[in-house]
This record gives C-alpha cells, sequence and structure tokens, in this order.
C-alpha cells in the first residue's frame, strides 16, 4: 500500500460519513477518490465522522462504516468526531450571529407559507422573524422562548453566491432563490450545513470531493464560509451510482449490493473492487482497466472524473450470485486473483476454506491454489471449485457421468478397474510425470482413447467431470484418497 508523502502538507482532504447505515458502495468511491487525490498530491487525508444526528446515528453503522474501511485497507492520517466538536460549531453559528449575518427565528416552525417568492413557491425566510429588532430578539431569547438560528441570505441586492467545480465547471446561483437556512436548531443542536464547515475551516480542508446530490449545498456552504471569514475550499462534486434502471443505488430498493461488506463477504479482493469503483465516473487518460492501487494512485486527477453518472450493472432480480454483480467488478476480480503471488493467493482463501469447516493446513491449500487460481473469478468459488479436495468422502453424484465420450458402462467399469490397479502399484513417487506415463500405457494396453481412460477417472475422484488437470489432482491428493475413491465408484457396478 502507497505511504503518505505529506509533500504538500497544505492540501487536505476529507471522508466525512453519518453513520446512519452500512457503508454504501458510492461512500466508499467517494472516501476512494479522497484518498487517491491526497496520496497523489502528498497531501493529508481525514476520516470525520459526521455523527450530531443523533436520532439517526447507531453504533451498528459506526461498525459497519469501520468494517468497511478497515477491509479497503487504506489509511487516513487523522480522525474527527463531530459530536465532540459541537461547542465549535456553535462558536462559529454565533460569531457569525455578531456580524449580524444571522437572526433568531422564534416561528415554531414554519408552515410553509409565509414568504413563497423563491423559484417554484419554496419557502425562503419569514418576513416578521428577519426583520425582528436586535433588543426584541434579545429579550424574547432572554425570557427563555425557543428560536432557531438563521442564516440572513442577503436579499433584493442582485447579489450571487458562485464557486467552481473541478467537475460541473462554474456554478452560480442568484441569492434571492436561497432560503434563510438554519445554522442552529432550537435545541440548539448545530445543522449539518453549519457543522460541516465549521469543521472543514477548521481542519483547514483544501479541497471538498464529496457527491453530486451535495451540489446545490455548496451555495449555502460558501456563504457560511465567507461569513465565518474563511475561504471557500477547492470543491469537485462526485457522478452519483445509479441502478440499470437509472435510479439512485439504495438498500431499500436494491438491497445488500450497495452495502461493501457484501462484496468483502462474497470474495472480493479490495484491490480488485477498488480498482471497479474508480472506474465508475472516472477514467485514466489511457484507458486502462486493470489497475493496481499504486498504479490508480499514480494516474488519479480530478480532471479524470466524468459528469454523467455511473451505471452499476447488475440483474435484478438475479439467476446466480455472479449475477448480483456488475460483470465488470466480477472480471476485474478474477484478474487480480490471477495477478497474486501464489502464495498470497492461499493465504487468502485459507480462512475461507477453514472457515466453511474444513480441516486444511496452509500446506495443503497451498498445493491446491494453482490447480484452481484459473477457475475462481471470487475468492469464495474455491468452496465449489476445489471441495473435492477437502472432504472425506465425496457427496452422491450421477454415476453415468462416469461413462467416457463415445463409451458404455462396460467401458467405465474397466477403466476403473484397471486404473486401480496401475495406480496401486506405481512404484515411483505419486507425481505428475509417472501417473501420466502409467495411465496412458494402461489406455493403450486397453484399446481406448486417452480421454475415455481419463473421464471415469477424473469423475471418480472429483464427484464431477469440471475439475482441475487429472495427474495434478491425483497428486494433491494421494495415493490412498484416489484409491478410496475409484473403489466407490467401482461399487456402482458391483
Amino acid at each position: 500500500m502507497p505511504e503518505p508523502i505529506h509533500a504538500n502538507s497544505s492540501l487536505r482532504v476529507r471522508f466525512a460519513p453519518s453513520p446512519t447505515g452500512f457503508l454504501h458502495v458510492g461512500s466508499a468511491r467517494t472516501f476512494i477518490f479522497n484518498w487517491l487525490y491526497a496520496r497523489h498530491n502528498g497531501g493529508a487525508m481525514i476520516l470525520r465522522l459526521d455523527d450530531t444526528d443523533v436520532e439517526r446515528n447507531t453504533q451498528s453503522s459506526v461498525d459497519s462504516i469501520f468494517d468497511g474501511l478497515k477491509w479497503l485497507n487504506l489509511s487516513w492520517d487523522e480522525e474527527y468526531k463531530q459530536s465532540e466538536r459541537i461547542e465549535l460549531h456553535r462558536k462559529t453559528a454565533w460569531a457569525i450571529f455578531e456580524k449580524g449575518l444571522a437572526y433568531r427565528d422564534f416561528t415554531p416552525a414554519h408552515a410553509g407559507d409565509a414568504e413563497k417568492s423563491g423559484v417554484q413557491g419554496t419557502w425562503l425566510f419569514n418576513p416578521g422573524a428577519r426583520e425582528l429588532s436586535g433588543a426584541e430578539s434579545d429579550r424574547r431569547a432572554a425570557a427563555g422562548e425557543p428560536f432557531a438560528l438563521r442564516f440572513r441570505v442577503p436579499r433584493e441586492t442582485g447579489q450571487t453566491v458562485r464557486f467552481s467545480d473541478a467537475v460541473y465547471g462554474d456554478q452560480v446561483k442568484a441569492a434571492d432563490d436561497i432560503e434563510d437556512f438554519a445554522l442552529l436548531r432550537s435545541d440548539g443542536m448545530p445543522t449539518y450545513h453549519l457543522a460541516s464547515c465549521a469543521d472543514d475551516a477548521d481542519l483547514h480542508i483544501s479541497h471538498i470531493i464529496r457527491g453530486q446530490d451535495h451540489l446545490t449545498n455548496t451555495f449555502k456552504h460558501v456563504l457560511i464560509f465567507e461569513a465565518a471569514g474563511s475561504t471557500p475550499p477547492q470543491f469537485a462534486h462526485l457522478p452519483l451510482l445509479v441502478a440499470p434502471d437509472g435510479t439512485k443505488l439504495s438498500k431499500r430498493r436494491h438491497g445488500p449490493v450497495v452495502s461493501v461488506t457484501t462484496y468483502r463477504d462474497v470474495g472480493f479482493l479490495p484491490e480488485a473492487f477498488i480498482n471497479f469503483l474508480c472506474l465508475l465516473g472516472w477514467s485514466p487518460k489511457d484507458n486502462r482497466e486493470n489497475l493496481s492501487l499504486q498504479e490508480l494512485t499514480d494516474v488519479f486527477s480530478l480532471e479524470g472524473i466524468n459528469r454523467s453518472n455511473a451505471v452499476v450493472n447488475f440483474k435484478e432480480p438475479a439467476a446466480t450470485p455472479e449475477e448480483t454483480f456488475d460483470p465488470k467488478a466480477v472480471w476485474l476480480n478474477a484478474e487480480h486473483i490471477r495477478g497474486l503471488p501464489m502464495e498470497e493467493l492461499s493465504a487468502r482463501l485459507l480462512p475461507i476454506v477453514q472457515g466453511a469447516g474444513f480441516s486444511v493446513t496452509p500446506e495443503k491449500m497451498l498445493r491446491v491454489t494453482p490447480l484452481i487460481r484459473e477457475r475462481i473469478k471470487l475468492l469464495c468459488d474455491v468452496l465449489t471449485a476445489a471441495d473435492f479436495f477437502f472432504v472425506d468422502q465425496l457427496p452422491p453424484y450421477d454415476p453415468a457421468e462416469l461413462i467416457p465420450q463415445k463409451g458404455d458402462a462396460a467401458m467405465a467399469l474397466k477403466v476403473l478397474t484397471r486404473a486401480r490397479e496401475v495406480l496401486a502399484n506405481v512404484e515411483v513417487e505419486f507425481k505428475h510425470d509417472p501417473l501420466d506415463q502409467a495411465l496412458r500405457a494402461a489406455a493403450q494396453e486397453l484399446g481406448v482413447k486417452a480421454g475415455q481412460m481419463f473421464q471415469p477417472i477424473r469423475v471418480a475422484v472429483c464427484g464431477r467431470k469440471n475439475a482441475p488437470p487429472l495427474f495434478e489432482t491425483l497428486e494433491v491428493l494421494g495415493r490412498e484418497t484416489t484409491l478410496a475413491r475409484i473403489k466407490q465408484a467401482l461399487r456402482v457396478w458391483k
């Protein structure tokens, strides 16, 4: 994993998830893009848990976020909890108030009818509250009357709020079309807008890279930054991730496919998952797809981010577990699996096999791994591609599978009987080359083709036709298991 460089200490990005659910794949992509931008430019990566929504925050959500981030195995340099910074938020709000840029709103809850002069008749402000004198506002507050603190958006001056977005370009909005949004709620708690901006300013965040659904919020945030005496950061908003039907990915509608830990649990490699997410809404200049983490870090730039939403192509409903995921994600995972050193792949497969209840040693797993590496797309495929290596006895299979192509049951019986004799008496080591020579000689002796000799043996020892190369398989299974399984197969006809 690339280490932080910190050559550019002034470049600071942050990932600020709210612990109100699992780690969403869209949130994971936001984290990854921030991480890549920081590491590419030698800046700092900040993790800030935006946990001030006490009614919706749950510990299970916090755990899910950290589980997902831990699996991605991408480090961060500083970590904060927004709930521990509330005094800073309030201080920022009252500093804005003291400048005359905010006011107390004693209205219990606006009904939306007080002022409808915004775009499409949206609520903008309560005139009575906005125009209340300072003395009267102070008196009512001192008397204990509850109030929200609202930002006094400049009105009727023709003023515009503007910022430049690294993805969507120059953004402009008339201040008259922005409502007097709350900074503090009537219970004194900061709103998302205030807390986020106060923290970003205090932590010296230089670049805010987040989802496109925050683009419209940014006009309010620019106002807060400027009112608090801070220069707004550079903004880059990321295109949304959508389902094949164009709807935004959500757990309620699309299920666990939108949760990062789902990918972990079915056997995606974190580096392949990162690679896949990066290709959703971003592309390198040379259009490569299979990229290592170091390669991604080397080539990542905001200029490569697209404006259009990125489609995650999965089938609804999925006929097979594999169809639950985007084919490109599965393909990339298979490519990354094939790119792993054999020892590392074996080490990643071992806990999956052991977790399924098989008593497998690291030594045996390392012998099995080369035989299945080309046959698995997800790590959990090891349980179906290599299960016959781990069980004491094969589960029942169709005896017709033992019959070789253009052969019959009599041929299968003849082949298996002779194979058992030959394999029991191979005098040299039970290895690939001696096994190959002995069984080919037996086929010639019986007057059958090599393929007709090998298929019944393969089915007898693996329980299926589709299996790894025969001689390597026999070598790993060993003489004792091989003979026992052939004996079991012969009982079909006896």
